[in-house]
């Protein structure tokens, strides 16, 4: 681990802090989600799968703006929220809020291919047995999509990890609150001599990606020597 600044190690704890909240927060929505998509026959069923997906082909500059119009001081739900004292406009919690929305598709597609590898005909024959929906998702549908929901968190974390353009367009990039490590290489490489810290921040970004892929084979791995598959 090459040594760091106290700068360098700011922004990569606070990249740290984002990317964890931005994952967790997006769990139990992604699952949802997911599980709607696999399973669920509605009418609205592409709309919602596009709507999901969208981060994905918009450019994040456009995701940066429309969290703005949306979630800033004075946007269509920023506005209210800031009345209960929740602001997400040049906060981390607005770089969290960034993250997840560009790490969302990935975990909801992972997920998504989990559920729908599962055999159908095993929820059945749990609802056969007398178990009610939520039995059924708990005792077979959870534990059988353990592998991609991991996967899932592990490439929601990895991307947060490295999101730039919609974070910066929505909160900026403000040293100690919203500067995260690509916004931090992106400032090294503004200035003057900045190589050697964009260059050490770089090699942190590639050991923190690489760790959180490895980590989430070995999970993946484990879970399913633990259901014998």
């Amino acid at each position: 681990m090459p040594v760091l600044t106290p700068d360098e190690w700011s922004a990569l704890r606070l990249s740290l802090q984002v990317a964890g909240v931005a994952t967790l927060a997006s769990l139990v929505p992604g699952l949802l989600v997911a599980l709607l998509l696999a399973r669920g026959r509605f009418r609205g069923r592409a709309l919602l799968d596009g709507l999901v997906h969208l981060p994905l082909i918009l450019p994040p500059v456009v995701t940066g703006y429309l969290l703005l119009l949306g979630f800033g001081r004075r946007g269509l739900f920023g506005a209210a929220l800031a009345e209960i004292g929740i602001v997400f406009s040049f906060r981390w919690t607005g770089a969290a809020l960034a993250c997840a929305v560009m790490g969302f598709p990935l975990m909801v597609r992972a997920m998504r291919l989990s559920i729908e590898a599962i055999d159908p005909r095993l929820e059945q024959a749990a609802a056969t047995l007398g178990a009610p929906p939520l039995g059924v998702f708990a005792v077979v549908t959870l534990p059988l999509a353990l592998p991609g929901i991991l996967a899932g968190a592990v490439l929601a974390f990895a991307k947060a990890m490295g999101e730039f353009g919609a974070t910066i367009t929505f909160v900026s990039n403000i040293p100690g609150e919203t500067q995260t490590l690509p916004s931090a290489i992106y400032a090294l490489t503004q200035v003057p001599g900045g190589e050697d810290g964009a260059l050490r921040l770089t090699l942190v970004s590639v050991a923190v990606s690489m760790t959180a892929l490895l980590a989430s084979e070995g999970l993946a791995r484990r879970a399913k020597r633990r259901l014998g598959a």
